[in-house]
């Protein structure tokens, strides 16, 4: 191949890609497009929540202690099957994935000896109450942006407060089940 040929094919290249441009540029002008002054469809990111929502959000279904009042935990034992992948519970049972979750309920976020937790989860502070282990099961990554338990979260709210009941078994049984 000459140099007379790689010529020919990088003129064909520029040609095209200037025969694009041209094209673009005279349909804008037949056309001239007038766009909006807001957009057709409101694309709702979540940055704004009305306080509105949120009482609406928590409001849909029975409250967290009429939940708690009717679980069973011997069914939040066959549901911690799927924790048990990364966790134990075993008092004095060995980390995983995961950290032993054995008296859990109460307990200071991010304390199990032995454990890497995220930065996220140090930074929430608090100990683990029933509000809280309910609102990080249902969907960890909401509850605490950048942790780094990868479940997608227990959906039900009945199978959470049963999960949440066998966890209360684990060496908390005394804890007060929650009033509202």
């Amino acid at each position: 191949m000459n140099s007379f040929e790689l010529n020919k094919i990088a003129g064909a290249v520029l040609a095209g890609a200037l025969t694009v441009v041209a094209v673009n540029e005279f349909a804008n002008i037949a056309i001239s497009p007038e766009m909006p002054e807001k957009n057709a469809y409101a694309i709702d990111t979540g940055a704004e929540e009305s306080a509105g929502t949120a009482a609406a959000a928590t409001e849909e279904g029975p409250s967290l202690a009429a939940l708690m009042a009717s679980a069973d935990a011997a069914s939040g034992e066959k549901i911690f099957k799927k924790c048990s992948s990364c966790h134990t519970a075993e008092e004095g049972g060995a980390n995983k994935i995961g950290p032993n979750l054995y008296a859990i309920l109460n307990k200071a976020k991010g304390s199990v000896a032995g454990f890497s937790y995220s930065g996220a989860l140090i930074e929430k502070g608090g100990d683990w109450t029933y509000e809280d282990l309910d609102a990080f099961l249902k969907k960890p990554k909401d509850f605490i942006a950048g942790t780094k338990m990868s479940f997608a979260g227990v959906k039900k709210p009945e199978q959470r407060a049963d999960l949440i009941a066998y966890l209360r078994t684990l060496g908390t049984a005394d804890a007060p089940l929650p009033t509202e």
